[in-house]
């Protein structure tokens, strides 16, 4: 199903795309379900093994327009102290001035700004991250996943998909050589999103 339309530069002005009526049944403004979704990060560690982590307290909103697609938009706050990487020392070190600086920036944020359709149900979402006090463009490639009404009667939807980002970027330059070559650390960071939503009740006339 088609969330966004796909640019046609070459197409006509006047000519009109129809809208898919199961599309348009989508309209409408959602929260993420932080409870059924996860944000989080693989990085390569001492140039051998990949770490793991994800942030536990996010929240976040989407704005789907199935009559106007580009319309659309996508808003997500996460607490940098709920990152939790399975080992206490580290998830320490990441909250600490070395790396995210989290009693001073307490959050990370994306605020969507456009949106295409790559072909099929791949999309990519483009924003503006902003980790500690730098914000920087990105680029987020998604899958949409469908849309169901769960056991409750909440309309949901589904995304999932990642970014590779070099956190270098964002002013995360901590590091550590090792004896053997490399640093402890890698720069590219790939980051994976899982996102379930609920549609909000529409407003009572």
């Amino acid at each position: 199903m088609a969330l966004f339309n796909r640019k046609n530069n070459d197409a006509p002005a006047a000519t009109a795309v129809a809208v898919d009526p199961a599309l348009a049944a989508l309209t409408g403004d959602y929260a993420i379900d932080p409870a059924h979704s996860s944000i989080g990060f693989t990085v390569r560690h001492a140039m051998v093994t990949n770490v793991r982590g994800s942030f536990g307290e996010h929240e976040g909103s989407l704005k789907l327009d199935g009559n106007n697609p580009a319309d659309s938009a996508a808003s997500i706050d996460v607490k940098i102290a709920s990152v939790d990487t399975g080992i206490a020392d580290r998830d320490g070190h990441l909250v600490s001035g070395d790396f995210f600086d989290a009693e001073k920036f307490p959050l990370m944020t994306f605020r969507s700004t456009s949106a295409e359709q790559l072909g099929g149900d791949k999309y990519r979402v483009t924003g503006d991250l902003t980790i500690k006090d730098v914000t920087r463009p990105l680029a987020i490639d998604l899958e949409f996943n469908g849309s169901a009404t769960d056991v409750y009667g909440n309309e949901r939807v589904g995304f999932e998909g990642s970014a590779d980002i070099l956190r270098s970027d964002w002013g995360l330059t901590w590091n550590a050589a090792l004896e053997t070559g490399g640093v402890m650390v890698s720069d590219k960071v790939k980051l994976n999103f899982d996102i379930s939503a609920i549609k909000a009740a529409a407003p009572q006339a």
